[in-house]
């Protein structure tokens, strides 16, 4: 019975591949990781200087590189092993955070320190992140990559649930210098997962040219392929308004809710949760057929949702909205990704996918923004500001730039709209 489950549900079917399941074990862990690590840095950064524009620079530097860097990241991973590129980005974030750790527990840490290693971090991100995600298709068959790619985002969007249950607790038991060896610990235990798996089939561009030349003819594919440009676009401003709410986290749990640490973990564990069922809703019953009809949807409740946070002062009421942010922002991306990954030619998808991050980079200015409108005006606007420009976004750029071939939900126009 069991068995016939998992076969018969779009994601769960992925786990019949042996390389799937290793990476996806790995995920959890590197996922884990890489969620502490953002928690602990934004609430370190918080404790060290007080300062919403501080937070917004530990935001910047560690997506920031990813806007400059990533598509020469793209370049790369459609030149190189692209497993063994992720295992060794892997061991240096290990590397980082025991640093990090170190300098806690030596009192040594300030904040330059800090922006120091977040902007390494968001380098070593430009060249992760455009080989994971190109690796996907070589684990799975083409007919569960779609189911594929929603039970990765099950996984990472569970690290938003384990991560924020045993943050606070952990912090105040073993310190945030301990924090930080523990995400050590889980980017090793990552690598040795990964060392485990069989080398990867993967797709090259034929004839080897220069590099710029490649980096040219990714940009070219991209700009003939509608939908993936379309896509692109929209998360970029959804990137620079909304997506980096979490930024203010810290200072809207204690300004606004008049709370401290286990509130800040109590939001960051309300939107772990929705993420998680939105990821769960996908795995369950998403399809490649589905996925066009559910993004705009998605993306405009996701606006609405950070719009009515920024309006609550009760704790309670501010998880139930963040476990509806949550659900949206896993819903939209996820569905986000899995188009792109379906329509993009594999000799390019290393590249696309590096371009596809500056959806995720472009937060990066947006923690900036939105840490400026909150010194400016307060955080509730900051917040209400970014979820009315993201829904707006989403529901204009979308039907402008996708049109009818996304939006009643026909796969096969958005598989070939625009590209090669």
């Amino acid at each position: 019975m069991l068995s016939e489950f998992v076969k018969s549900r779009p994601g769960f079917a992925a786990f019949q591949y042996r390389e799937y399941r290793l990476f996806w074990i790995a995920a959890a862990f590197s996922n884990i990781g890489m969620w502490t690590l953002v928690a602990g840095r934004l609430w370190l950064m918080h404790e060290l200087t007080d300062s919403a524009i501080a937070l917004g620079l530990v935001t910047l530097s560690s997506l920031g590189p990813i806007l400059l860097l990533s598509v020469w990241g793209g370049v790369v991973a459609d030149r190189v092993n692209r497993l063994r590129l992720v295992m060794t980005t892997r061991a240096m974030f290990a590397a980082l955070a025991i640093l990090t750790g170190v300098l806690v527990a030596t009192d040594l840490i300030e904040p330059w320190q800090l922006i120091a290693i977040s902007l390494a971090t968001g380098v070593l991100l430009s060249f992760d992140i455009p080989s994971r995600q190109a690796i996907m298709p070589s684990l799975v068959g083409r007919e569960h990559l779609a189911g594929g790619i929603a039970m990765y985002s099950f996984v990472t969007t569970g690290s938003a649930i384990i991560g924020p249950i045993f943050f606070a607790p952990l912090v105040k038991t073993i310190g945030i210098e301990g924090l930080f060896f523990i995400i050590g610990g889980s980017y090793i235990a990552t690598v040795a997962i990964m060392a485990a798996m069989k080398p990867l089939r993967q797709a090259t561009g034929g004839r080897r040219e220069s590099v710029l030349h490649d980096l040219r003819a990714g940009l070219a594919y991209v700009r003939r392929n509608r939908v993936v440009g379309g896509l692109i676009i929209m998360g970029i401003v959804v990137g620079l308004s909304g997506a980096s709410y979490q930024t203010l986290l810290p200072i809207y749990a204690e300004d606004v809710l008049h709370g401290d640490i286990d509130d800040f973990g109590g939001l960051l564990l309300g939107g772990g949760i929705g993420a998680m069922f939105g990821a769960l809703l996908l795995a369950t019953f998403g399809t490649t057929a589905r996925t066009p009809t559910i993004m705009l949807p998605a993306g405009v409740a996701f606006g609405i949702a950070l719009t009515v946070l920024a309006q609550v002062t009760w704790l309670p009421a501010a998880i139930v909205a963040m476990f509806f942010l949550g659900t949206a922002a896993a819903l939209y991306s996820t569905s986000n990704s899995t188009i792109v990954q379906t329509t993009v030619d594999d000799r390019y998808r290393g590249r696309v996918m590096s371009i596809h991050q500056w959806t995720w980079g472009a937060s990066a200015f947006g923690g900036l923004i939105m840490g400026a409108i909150a010194n400016a005006a307060d955080v509730q606007f900051a917040l209400m500001l970014g979820g009315i420009v993201s829904a707006i976004a989403v529901a204009v750029i979308a039907s402008a730039a996708l049109g009818r071939r996304v939006l009643p939900g026909r796969p096969e126009s958005v598989m070939h709209a625009g590209g090669d």
